[in-house]
């Protein structure tokens, strides 16, 4: 079947937003604005969600659309944190979950995946796509991809939160892997407020996103330059194509951080606030560390996308079902 969302034309609105956020509400936290101690950051812990980040926002929505039209089962490939957040949303609705992971990713996503019910297929980077679309057709399940229209509009439920917690923040800096996130936060910030500057953040060395954003077209790199960075969430080679539309339309910056900054970004939220940020997740308070100087007055938002971090190196304790 055809991935959910990729026959619409239209963007999303902060209508489909709004119902999105009502309609998610009883399976997802609704998170807090923390202020970072003598700084004007604040950052939002998405961490906290159910599955420890945000993607939980859109799985639920679109997940549950998905159900309510007598879809019984969804698949999605992912780098980890997405296909959590399927493997939960499908859980609560009672579907079946396929979810495709690389060989790289981190075991504790991997095994999560797998506690909350789905079938775990592991592949080698580059074949995530293929091996999703493939498996699509074998099962007859539906695609919940990461920058689908209902995906995008459940995102940007954090985007709301953020306007009405912050009313007078002067930008918001977001993490980007294929960009549903960013996409779904700059509908809803911009819709409030236009002058809210709204920034996606990525790794020097996996910026796709960023050369999409200064070329003025989507741009891809090919996996073996993404998966240098050790921010395994945002690895993705290229922006989503329906993400890509509404970053082109209301995204005011994208600008990159090292690994370095990302490292010392973690360790700085765990220590002055208690929050275990996983690389991808540090990104946004990296760059407000890095371009502090060029970003507007007034207080910052720094989104804090997800905290799923190994402990340490674990071993499988199940065989992995592999795509034969």
């Amino acid at each position: 079947m055809n991935a959910e969302g990729t026959a619409r034309t239209k963007l999303v609105t902060a209508a489909d937003i709004r119902a999105a956020g009502d309609r998610i509400a009883p399976y997802v936290r609704r998170t807090p604005l923390l202020r970072l101690p003598g700084e004007r950051l604040w950052v939002k812990p998405e961490n906290r969600q159910p599955t420890r980040s945000f993607k939980v926002r859109g799985a639920v929505n679109a997940v549950g659309r998905l159900a309510g039209r007598g879809v019984q089962h969804v698949i999605a490939q992912s780098s980890g944190n997405h296909a959590q957040a399927i493997a939960y949303a499908a859980a609560e609705q009672g579907v079946r979950a396929t979810v495709v992971l690389p060989d790289t990713a981190p075991e504790l996503k991997v095994r999560a995946a797998r506690r909350l019910g789905a079938e775990v297929v592991i592949v080698p980077p580059a074949l995530r796509e293929e091996a999703c679309l493939a498996l699509a057709d074998r099962f007859g399940a539906t695609v919940v991809g990461s920058d689908a229209f209902d995906v995008i509009a459940g995102h940007g439920s954090a985007g709301t939160e953020i306007r009405l917690d912050l009313p007078d923040a002067g930008a918001v800096l977001v993490p980007v892997c294929n960009g549903g996130l960013l996409a779904g936060i700059a509908v809803a910030v911009k819709a409030a407020d236009p002058a809210i500057r709204v920034i996606g953040v990525e790794p020097e060395l996996a910026a796709d996103g960023a050369a999409s954003f200064r070329a003025g077209t989507r741009t891809a790199w090919p996996v073996e330059l993404t998966y240098r960075t050790r921010a395994d969430g945002l690895r993705a080679p290229v922006l989503g194509a329906l993400a890509w539309e509404h970053i082109h339309r209301y995204v005011d910056d994208m600008v990159t951080v090292t690994e370095d900054a990302i490292d010392t970004a973690a360790a700085l939220l765990w220590r002055e606030l208690g929050e275990r940020a996983e690389p991808s997740g540090a990104v946004a308070t990296a760059a407000y560390l890095t371009h502090r100087a060029h970003l507007p007055p007034g207080p910052v938002v720094a989104v804090l996308s997800g905290g799923n971090v190994a402990v340490g190196t674990e071993t499988r304790e199940e065989p992995l079902v592999h795509l034969s």
